[in-house]
């Protein structure tokens, strides 16, 4: 072994130097093609070399998988750089048809984000059990998710039973052996008891996106309280497989069940719109001040994957904010468009946190 990589060392050593000498004898005046010469021998020998030395091709190994790794890490902090085209229907109309698409930049055009087909999506969701918990918010997602997935007569009929508040709803998509279920959880201590409730059985869904918020600023109105409880939050979380480390990572417990590592989103505040608000409790409590100071214990948690922890965000406030009002009546609520631009957003995270491509 070892006379074989000093043979190979000899050889390299003829190859790169015997060339370099004679074009440098050569190219004297013309030192931009003596150095690629150099350049382009010199990387030809390491490629040559790299299997004798195991630390190198570990490291070339390493570099490679870090650029894979670094571009999406990159394409998940872009995948909620959404732009709005808002035109009325006609010049006399106060309806505006409300487009959407990824800003047309080259950082955001690298990730080759896109809007999935129902063929797609069902492609990329089959077999699997997401979990959607939270307010009037998410129960908005959901009905963005199955619009995608379900043909119109299927939607109709389910229509009444998804709309009915303060209620939990689920669903199986036979054909593509989907399985849906939306948590009524209007706190955060709702959410953590649900984490909770999943470690105890060590049963986990492939995809688990949550949100609370609006309920908390409402009828506690208390940021220092709200940070507390996302705190609590993010550590149930953790606790969740495959961070636990009593827990593999790497397959099934002993003597147990199958574990799967669930896909994490967190579904952000929409903008609030004060004027627009339906109450006027809602418009005391629920103010341009108490909604900052919310985002605030937000990133003050560290719950999001942006600032340290384990959830991925979908940006609905920045969604709400450039759609704007023209996309709500209440100020609260916004038109489906903006839900459907969220789950497009999850659907292009998965993609990237499974390494598929369509």
């Amino acid at each position: 072994m070892i006379g074989g990589v000093q043979l190979g060392l000899l050889a390299a050593c003829v190859v790169l130097f015997v060339p370099m000498f004679m074009a440098g004898w050569h190219l004297s005046r013309n030192k931009m093609l003596f150095f690629s010469c150099a350049l382009f021998i010199t990387l030809a020998v390491g490629v040559h070399l790299t299997p004798y030395f195991p630390s190198v091709s570990g490291f070339a190994s390493s570099f490679s998988s870090f650029v894979v790794f670094d571009h999406r890490d990159s394409c998940i902090n872009l995948v909620n750089e959404i732009v709005w085209d808002l035109k009325p229907k006609n010049t006399s109309s106060e309806i505006y048809d409300k487009n959407w698409d990824w800003v047309n930049s080259g950082k955001v055009s690298a990730c080759e984000f896109q809007k999935l087909a129902k063929s797609d999506a069902s492609d990329l969701l089959n077999g699997s059990w997401l979990v959607v918990a939270g307010d009037s918010q998410a129960r908005l997602v959901v009905v963005s998710l199955l619009r995608l997935v379900l043909d119109e007569q299927r939607m109709d009929s389910i229509r009444s039973d998804l709309f009915k508040r303060h209620s939990d709803y689920n669903i199986a998509v036979d054909e593509i052996g989907m399985k849906l279920d939306f948590i009524w959880a209007p706190y955060v201590s709702n959410l953590t008891h649900l984490v909770m409730k999943y470690k105890v059985k060590r049963n986990y869904p492939d995809v688990l996106v949550m949100g609370s918020g609006l309920w908390h600023m409402l009828h506690v109105n208390n940021a220092s309280d709200y940070e507390v409880r996302l705190q609590l939050l993010k550590n149930s979380v953790v606790s969740l497989l495959p961070f636990s480390p009593e827990l593999s990572t790497n397959g099934p417990v002993t003597g147990s069940v199958s574990i799967r590592s669930p896909h994490l989103f967190w579904l952000g505040m929409p903008m609030l719109i004060n004027g627009m608000l339906n109450t006027g409790e809602k418009r005391g409590k629920m103010n341009d001040a108490m909604w900052h100071a919310y985002d605030k214990a937000l990133g003050n948690s560290k719950l999001l994957r942006q600032t340290g922890g384990p959830l991925i965000l979908l940006d609905i406030q920045s969604l709400t904010w450039n759609c704007g009002p023209r996309c709500t009546v209440d100020g609260m609520h916004y038109d489906g468009a903006v839900y459907e631009a969220a789950v497009h957003v999850m659907l292009n995270a998965l993609l990237i946190e499974s390494h598929q491509r369509l």
